[in-house]
């Protein structure tokens, strides 16, 4: 594995979270508010069209959502492409805290909410968000 493997995982973590960021964005208006509840559906299994944005308040929290979880993606990318070359470890290590802290967050707020599939959901959430970056940058080799 490489130093460009990390820098490449950031970056799709962050275009990840960009699409993630864009649903909740578009649900924040109500003609493109359906994908977002088909993804809240599938969240909180089973499929069932419970899951609605009907509420002006939940629009709102869906914009704010959005907001934060694009600027977010926008940082991971910054730090892909603007610091990783200069503390490629410090780098790796901000952002798996920044993951880790999501999935803590994310799956306790669901279970309490008593949408428990969500934190099971988010196990292969974090996994395809994390992907190499469990390892260490110092134990990979860089290409001279």
């Amino acid at each position: 594995m490489s130093g460009k493997t990390h820098k490449i995982w950031l970056k799709i973590s962050s275009i990840l979270s960009m699409l993630y960021a864009a649903l909740f964005f578009l649900g924040s208006i109500p003609k493109t508010k359906g994908a977002i509840e088909f993804v809240l559906d599938i969240s909180s299994w089973p499929f069932d069209n419970v899951q609605n944005y009907d509420a002006n308040t939940t629009e709102f929290l869906s914009a704010i959502s959005g907001g934060i979880l694009f600027g977010w993606a926008i940082l991971i990318w910054l730090l892909s492409s603007k610091i990783y070359d200069l503390a490629p470890e410090q780098v790796r290590k901000i952002v798996l805290i920044s993951l880790l802290s999501w999935f803590v967050v994310d799956s306790s707020g669901s279970i309490f909410s008593g949408n428990s599939n969500n934190a099971v959901t988010n196990i292969f959430l974090l996994i395809i968000l994390v992907g190499p970056l469990w390892v260490p940058a110092k134990n990979i080799k860089y290409a001279t």
